[in-house]
């Protein structure tokens, strides 16, 4: 067997190694749905009723919640349970996922990595956290009195539970915002000191991101936009202190560039020839090529 037979031959096993990795640890992540998803489903009506208060608390007396389609008692709780699920073995997920891609990092990534990962788990449930105790309040409060006296509300338990997961996901993304820092900034392309000058468009940015993240209203694009803003401020002090050093490195690296740019030694500038040492240079060539010519021959 060749030696390219063999290379090729390692090589598919290496891949295939990763492949049945990659298989077990999705297995798990499947498992860890599962068990959760089992645990929790015989309370889905009571996790529906308590996801649905800030709505139930602000309804006129009498009024209710209703269920359009035939099999929306079932299949709304159902959904739910699933997507809460999900949710709560977000850490098991993302321990597979850093299991999986942690032998190929140098170890001070791995520093680096495993403490963002549970940053982001934690900032992820407390946007969850913000969206149902601060903006579910406010904007299901707004939202039902600023309508007519004559219109009955009765909002439909499929499309309610649609509406909190789209803010329960645009505000667990948005809390991610100084993870996303951090690394821009470990990773070199972007500094502390350029993202505060970028402040006035990141705002702007914030207000764009709670406009797609969040329905069509101005109170949950406001309250999602703010957070933002300010986790981008913490991001940016936090990545200062984290990068200090390594910060200071590439200001006296690009300063001392900088001043050699604008003042080249002499040895650096051209120095044109005298009369005298042109007719030395062009002697010693001469030189050169006549003994070049005595060696050919």
């Amino acid at each position: 067997m060749s030696e390219s037979d063999t290379t090729a031959e390692d090589k598919s096993g290496s891949l295939m190694s990763h492949l049945v990795e990659l298989r077990d640890r999705v297995v798990r992540m499947v498992l860890a749905i599962l068990v959760i998803f089992l645990c929790l489903f015989y309370w889905a009506n009571e996790i529906y009723i308590y996801l649905a208060e800030p709505l139930t608390k602000h309804l006129p007396e009498g009024a209710n919640m209703i269920a359009i389609d035939v099999a929306s008692p079932f299949l709304t709780p159902f959904k739910l349970v699933l997507m809460l699920s999900v949710f709560l073995a977000m850490p098991v997920i993302l321990y597979q996922l850093w299991a999986f891609v942690a032998p190929g990092l140098y170890s001070s990534e791995k520093r680096l990595a495993a403490p963002l990962l549970a940053s982001s788990i934690i900032l992820f449930y407390t946007g969850m956290a913000f969206a149902y105790y601060v903006v579910f309040p406010l904007v299901f409060g707004f939202f039902t009195s600023i309508g007519p006296d004559m219109v009955n509300i009765s909002t439909d338990i499929g499309r309610y539970l649609d509406f909190v997961l789209a803010l329960f996901f645009g505000f667990g993304l948005a809390f991610e915002v100084p993870i996303a820092t951090i690394i821009l900034v470990a990773i070199g392309m972007t500094t502390p000191k350029k993202l505060g000058e970028m402040r006035p468009y990141i705002i702007v940015g914030a207000f764009v991101l709670g406009m797609i993240l969040t329905p069509p209203d101005v109170i949950s694009q406001v309250l999602l936009a703010v957070p933002v803003w300010i986790l981008f401020e913490g991001g940016v002090l936090t990545s200062a202190m984290l990068f200090k050093e390594k910060l200071a490195q590439q200001e006296a690296d690009e300063l001392a560039y900088a001043e050699a740019d604008e003042n080249p030694t002499d040895s650096d500038e051209y120095q044109p020839l005298d009369d005298e040492e042109m007719e030395a240079e062009l002697d010693r060539a001469e030189s050169e090529e006549s003994v070049d010519d005595k060696s050919k021959t």
